[in-house]
């Protein structure tokens, strides 16, 4: 199969700093740190200790309305609620795939902003797929998303209530096969997470921190996406967080890589893998490469192998390869791989020992699969 040139929607320009002059959302518990919620009450004249009761409502008890927190002084609770835990984002829509075991929903924020998140039940684990900014600015031509361009970066609590939102769903039986809890986040949602790093590092904290200061799931049950953002994965691999990072990397080839991940003009495909082997090394966890199949731009037998060559290079046993089949977007000249293409994709990658999987894709039917989330109202 010849190569075929990556046309497709006019290019966006590629923006790593949110516009300026947005109004930031209220400020929120999930968004302090025990010890400021703390101070914050006090600040108010309100008792500090109070700010663990009201993290134990949100984090343990998964309650999201002062009426539920009767252990709070009546004369108090409205007054601590509309403190600590102020309205973040308002459901406008769930559409349901999979017999109801994945859920996406478009939420409305404080200044008219849309996301998207999704939930998937799956056998034993229960993941979320969260937004971390309103639109994406990485401009790559073949994801809704990035052809939206970026409206703002979400705040550290608005994305950790997008988990909170879904525990609560499991919480009260509104998803089949009874109740369950969140015990995986991935962000794969709208935006670039890197890019808003602050407030993704900020929920990635509230969500692994000890209930009932926070959700207290498993830092390794978090996976964090990027393009490709070097100083901010280097920045990571210092935080002591053994996160999973997933490097979306598309191509292997600086020619192709620099028109379908506009990233790549200012980093090179070997200085990100450079990025991502450091942390490999720095954490010890094996790195996830992430590679959207588009037919006859990506997916040929010989990209495989320079592929395999490319991350071989390090050493091996530090990556493994997930292979997404491209999901339809509005307008896109590209379409999935061929699934003969696709075979041997994985033949050849896994020949030269590189462990190779293919994405099982949810929610393409609701638009709610990788590189389809667009918040359309």
């Amino acid at each position: 199969m010849t190569d075929q040139p990556a046309t497709g929607p006019r290019p966006l320009p590629l923006v790593l700093a949110e516009p300026r002059g947005r109004k930031k959302p209220p400020r929120h518990l999930a968004d302090l740190t025990p010890q400021k919620r703390k101070e914050l009450l006090v600040e108010m004249g309100l008792p500090g200790f109070r700010a663990k009761q009201v993290a134990t409502h949100y984090f343990s008890r998964l309650a999201d309305g002062p009426e539920q927190m009767t252990d709070l002084p009546a004369a108090q609770r409205a007054e601590l609620v509309e403190t600590l835990l102020p309205d973040l984002m308002t459901p406008l829509r769930t559409l349901e795939a999979d017999r109801g075991a994945t859920r996406k929903t478009l939420w409305r924020l404080f200044d008219g902003a849309l996301v998207e998140s999704v939930l998937m039940r799956y056998p034993g684990r229960v993941t979320m797929c969260v937004s971390s900014q309103a639109g994406c600015g990485m401009a790559c031509p073949f994801c809704a998303t990035g052809q939206g361009g970026l409206q703002r970066n979400m705040s550290t609590a608005e994305i950790v209530e997008q988990v909170l939102a879904g525990a609560r769903s499991l919480h009260r039986g509104e998803v089949p096969g009874g109740e369950g809890r969140v015990n995986n986040v991935v962000f794969m949602g709208m935006g670039e997470p890197l890019a808003n790093y602050k407030a993704v590092i900020g929920a990635v904290r509230r969500l692994t921190e000890p209930a009932p200061d926070g959700y207290g799931m498993s830092a390794r049950g978090i996976t964090v996406s990027t393009v490709g953002l070097v100083p901010r994965i280097r920045q990571l691999a210092d935080e002591g967080i053994p996160v999973t990072l997933a490097l979306s990397l598309h191509a292997p080839d600086d020619e192709l890589r620099n028109e379908l991940v506009p990233i790549n003009t200012k980093f090179s495909v070997a200085e990100t893998v450079d990025a991502a082997y450091g942390y490999f090394e720095k954490t010890g966890r094996r790195v996830s490469i992430e590679y959207a199949m588009m037919r006859g731009i990506n997916d040929q037998a010989w990209r495989a192998d320079l592929l395999a060559d490319v991350l071989n290079e390090r050493e091996r046993g530090w990556v493994h390869v997930n292979l997404i089949p491209l999901n339809p977007t509005p307008g896109s000249k590209w379409t999935a791989s061929d699934p003969a293409d696709e075979r041997e994709f994985v033949r050849r990658l896994e020949a030269k020992g590189v462990p190779t999987t293919v994405r099982d894709t949810r929610g393409q039917e609701i638009d709610g699969a990788c590189g389809q989330l667009a918040a359309a109202p």
